[in-house]
C-alpha cells in the first residue's frame, strides 16, 4: 500500500472518528417537538462525511446516523419517545427498517448529489449548502415514509395520524422540524464545506 493511500485511510478513518462523536453529543440534544418527533441535526456530520470521503463515506456515516437512532428506542445515545412506544408493539427489525436502512441509503444519495454538484464546478459553499439540504429533506422524506408504510397499521401510529392521509400527516407533523433541519443543515453545511477546502481536505 503506497504512503499516499495510509495517509488518506487514516485521515477518513480520524475524519470518522470525530464525525462519529459529534453525532452522538448531537442524538443525546436533540430538540423534542409536540407531535412526539425531534429535531436533529445528525444529517450534517452524514452529509460532511459524503463531502469528505465519497459515495463510502456517506453511507458509512449514515450507518452510524441509523444505529444511534435505532438505538435511542431503548434509551442508549438519547431517548426517542416516538420509538420507544413503536418497538414496544411492534418486532424489533421493523425500527431497524425504518432508522437504520433509511440513513444508509440518504448517506449515500446525500453522496452521490454532491459528486454530481462537483462535477458541475458550482461555488463550494453553493454546493456543500446544497449537500446539506439534501441531507436533511431525504432524511425527512425517507424516515417519515417508513414511520408511515411500516408502522401505519399500529395503534400508537393511528391515533397519530387521527384519519389524516398520508401526505397530510407528514406535512402536518414536520413542517416546523423539517424547515429548521434543511436551513440549519444548509448553512453550517455550506461553512463547512469552506473551512474543509481551506483545509485541503476536499477539492
Amino acid at each position: 500500500m503506497s504512503q499516499t493511500r495510509k495517509n488518506n485511510n487514516l485521515r477518513n478513518l480520524t475524519l470518522m472518528a470525530i464525525l462519529t462523536a459529534i453525532m452522538v453529543v448531537l442524538g443525546i440534544v436533540n430538540i423534542p417537538m409536540p407531535a412526539g418527533l425531534s429535531i436533529t441535526f445528525n444529517m450534517i456530520p452524514v452529509a460532511i462525511g459524503g463531502i469528505a470521503m465519497g459515495l463510502w463515506g456517506g453511507a458509512a456515516m449514515g450507518a452510524v446516523f441509523g444505529l444511534i437512532s435505532f438505538l435511542q428506542c431503548f434509551g442508549i445515545c438519547g431517548v426517542s419517545g416516538m420509538g420507544a412506544a413503536l418497538i414496544a408493539v411492534t418486532p424489533w427489525w421493523m425500527s431497524f427498517l425504518q432508522r437504520f436502512v433509511t440513513r444508509v441509503l440518504m448517506g449515500f444519495l446525500t453522496a452521490l448529489i454532491y459528486r454530481e454538484l462537483n462535477r458541475a464546478r458550482l461555488n463550494t459553499y453553493v454546493r456543500c449548502a446544497i449537500t446539506g439540504f439534501s441531507s436533511a429533506f431525504l432524511n425527512t422524506l425517507f424516515f417519515m415514509s417508513a414511520l408511515v408504510l411500516i408502522f401505519g397499521h399500529t395503534e400508537y401510529m393511528q391515533e397519530k395520524m387521527a384519519g389524516r392521509a398520508f401526505l397530510t400527516y407528514i406535512v402536518a407533523s414536520v413542517g416546523v422540524n423539517g424547515l429548521v433541519e434543511m436551513a440549519t443543515a444548509a448553512i453550517l453545511t455550506g461553512a463547512i464545506g469552506v473551512a474543509l477546502q481551506k483545509a485541503r481536505l476536499i477539492t
